[in-house]
């Protein structure tokens, strides 16, 4: 059976592990490496799908733990699934909710079933198993389904992780068996072990032995340095297959979407881009700025002088001050467009240095612009 994501591997950079390539869906093929906008409640915050598909977006993340609660996978199903439910004919990926699972519902129990939990909106008992967790994800249709893992923090000692470890390729196995939909939709695996050498090992071979559409590293950007987070990916990423789309899960900031391609991943995702607009911060080509601040209350120039979003087209850091400072949505929505403009851009900058073999000169002009400690970045 030919799965139904498949990746092509089109080039790799001449002085690092980055890879150019196609993630092929149901939905459209796509060039990579990607960042992906997070919608968790099927929508992106404040951005229209159209606007999104207009900065280039080819694939968009949704949360099987909140969709489960609200409004219910069967409500999904029944609107004929995530694409029609929210207007979005590209690529869509939905966790597993096993993050969610761990870090919002109160009193959880862990088990070989699964777990056990209550909801972090009314307290009502929910049981979340691996099959449940691939079953809501087939009812909610998207193209791409991870499996339901224990995400435990990156500083867990040994044991703990070791048995996390086990039980979470054990969940793997059973995912994949209760796969309903095999033919429109494919499951990742996702890689755990902390910050440990051979559980990544393992972790990385007991689901490579399985036929999963990808593979993907879960357990960082949880709390661990930049160089930590680094030298994980050093020594895990190879262990993955070559012929499969590689993912890091939850990374979004400028320095480790560059770092994380270095290291031959393919695939990001992050909240960060549309958290961080809430508050006035903004990604720019000349580094972090926060647009509150009042030192640009008399500021009449764009966010960012080199961006050619919607924001920067039209309006001024003055007028997107004014609009935040009078808690105006626009003002917003203006932010979370630049920022994840900016992201999905930087991407494609990146894949056209990967192109030209100067990925590292890219990195250094971006890293000296944010002011990021390249020593984070060893071993390039």
């Amino acid at each position: 059976m030919v799965q139904p994501i498949r990746y092509r591997l089109i080039k790799k950079e001449k002085h690092t592990g980055a890879r150019l390539g196609e993630l092929i869906t149901p939905h459209g093929t796509f060039p990579t490496p990607i960042f992906m906008p997070v919608g968790t409640q099927a929508s992106v915050k404040t951005m229209a799908p159209e606007e999104l598909k207009e900065m280039g977006a080819s694939v968009i993340l949704a949360n099987t733990y909140h969709l489960w609660l609200r409004p219910g996978s069967p409500l999904v199903k029944e609107a004929g699934g995530l694409h029609q439910f929210m207007n979005w004919d590209r690529g869509i990926l939905t966790d597993s909710g096993g993050f969610q699972v761990f870090s919002l519902a109160k009193r959880r129990g862990i088990s070989e079933e699964g777990v056990t939990f209550k909801s972090h909106l009314d307290g009502q008992k929910m049981f979340l198993s691996p099959e449940k967790a691939i079953h809501i994800e087939n009812d909610l249709g998207p193209d791409i389904m991870m499996s339901l893992d224990e995400c435990p923090p990156f500083f867990e000692s040994y044991d703990y992780l070791k048995a996390s470890v086990e039980r979470t390729s054990r969940w793997a196995e059973r995912g994949l068996k209760a796969h309903r939909n095999p033919d429109t939709q494919g499951i990742f695996g996702i890689v755990q072990g902390g910050g440990y050498q051979d559980l990544r090992q393992q972790s990385a071979h007991d689901l490579t032995s399985l036929d999963f559409a990808g593979y993907s590293i879960g357990g960082l950007s949880v709390g661990e340095s930049k160089a930590e987070m680094n030298h994980v990916l050093d020594f895990t990423t190879p262990l993955l297959p070559e012929n499969k789309p590689r993912y890091l899960m939850g990374v979004g900031t400028a320095d480790s979407l560059i770092d994380g391609v270095i290291r031959g991943i393919d695939m990001f995702d992050c909240v960060l881009p549309t958290r961080i607009a809430r508050n006035g911060t903004c990604m720019t080509s000349q580094g972090r700025l926060v647009v509150k601040n009042a030192q640009y209350a008399h500021d009449f120039t764009p966010l960012d002088p080199e961006c050619d979003c919607y924001a920067c087209r039209n309006y001024t850091r003055a007028y997107i001050r004014h609009l935040l400072q009078v808690d105006e949505t626009f003002g917003i929505h203006l932010t979370s467009y630049h920022n994840l403009y900016y992201l999905i851009h930087l991407m494609a900058q990146v894949r056209q240095a990967i192109v030209d073999d100067n990925l590292l000169e890219l990195r250094d002009q971006v890293f000296e612009k944010y002011g990021f400690n390249q020593k984070n970045a060893k071993n390039f």
